[in-house]
């Protein structure tokens, strides 16, 4: 399964905390995932489309247990993916209207953009409305590739209202627009894990928080690698130009002519050309300190007629 999917799951089974969890989770199900027929004469029917066999279950007892609707479930195989697809179907019956309207999708006005606020006054059901937002229309990429989560929504204003709930828990996501659909999204790891934490995926949350922990200390190898690298591959280079100013020099002035500082400096670089000034310091007998190097180096740099950068 993709992790999608495992969230997905373990979401299904994430017990309620107060008696209007359900509700709230129940009613980002429908107002995301729903799609209402009328009619005329004020009948309705209600249509609810899903590939998740995890939220179809859940839909269907849902909308069961607490407004004991009845309902009708279709499976589907598509040709093209080869993938089955959940039908729930709540055909018209007399307290569709009043389930509807308690679950914020209908009011006098007509249909609901928004979230209604009654149905996320507690914390619990917050997390729970966010929960129902997942399950209906949520991916989340494989963490061990790169980090993406979104929330697909058919309006702005709704977008607007998932946004605001998740700043209310102190995980920060981001809105844009793709075609005509508006995409609550994040890109952060760390604000992936806080979301599935608070909607109540602790497993799935941690399995995010070891992927980070191995990603981080890779890249932080890569760095110390590269760092190390670069550090290496700079004292090569300055070795290639030592050595360059070293024969320069002894061709112009003779080796016996330089003084015997400069001359153990230079015996020490033709012996060890990979050496650091540090390590070049330890060599010398007795040791010199990798200033005392350095200095011998600027000695050789200005008979050189060169100064070092």
């Amino acid at each position: 399964m993709s992790f999608t999917a495992d969230v997905k799951e373990e979401l299904s089974r994430v017990e309620p905390v107060c008696s209007h969890c359900e509700r709230a989770t129940l009613a980002a199900l429908v107002h995301l995932e729903g799609s209402l027929r009328l009619t005329g004469q004020g009948r309705m029917s209600l249509e609810v489309d899903t590939d998740s066999p995890s939220v179809a279950r859940l839909m269907v007892k849902l909308l069961h247990s607490i407004y004991g609707l009845r309902t009708e479930l279709t499976v589907r195989r598509s040709v093209l993916h080869k993938t089955p697809n959940y039908l729930i179907s709540v055909p018209m019956q007399r307290d569709l209207p009043d389930a509807l309207r308690d679950l914020g999708v209908l009011s006098d006005a007509g249909l609901d953009a928004g979230i209604d606020p009654a149905l996320v006054a507690k914390r619990c059901c917050r997390a729970a409305y966010l929960r129902g937002a997942f399950l209906a229309s949520g991916f989340i990429a494989s963490p061990k590739g790169d980090f993406h989560f979104e929330i697909t929504v058919q309006n702005e204003h709704l977008a607007q209202d998932l946004s605001a709930l998740m700043d209310e828990a102190g995980v920060h996501a981001k809105i844009m627009q793709r075609r005509s659909n508006y995409i609550v999204y994040m890109k952060s790891g760390s604000s992936i894990s806080e979301f599935l934490a608070l909607v109540g995926a602790h497993q799935s949350a941690l399995a995010m928080e070891n992927v980070r922990v191995i990603k981080s200390v890779r890249n932080d190898v890569n760095r110390r690698v590269n760092a190390e690298l670069a550090n290496q591959q700079k004292a090569s280079d300055a070795s290639i130009e030592q050595i360059m100013a070293i024969r320069r020099v002894v061709d112009k002035v003779g080796m016996d002519n330089l003084p015997p500082a400069l001359q153990e400096f230079i015996r020490l670089r033709v012996a060890h050309p990979d050496a650091t000034l540090k390590e070049l310091g330890q060599y010398a007998d007795p040791p010199l300190s990798k200033s005392a190097v350095y200095h011998r180096v600027r000695r050789i740099e200005e008979l050189d007629g060169r100064s070092s950068e």
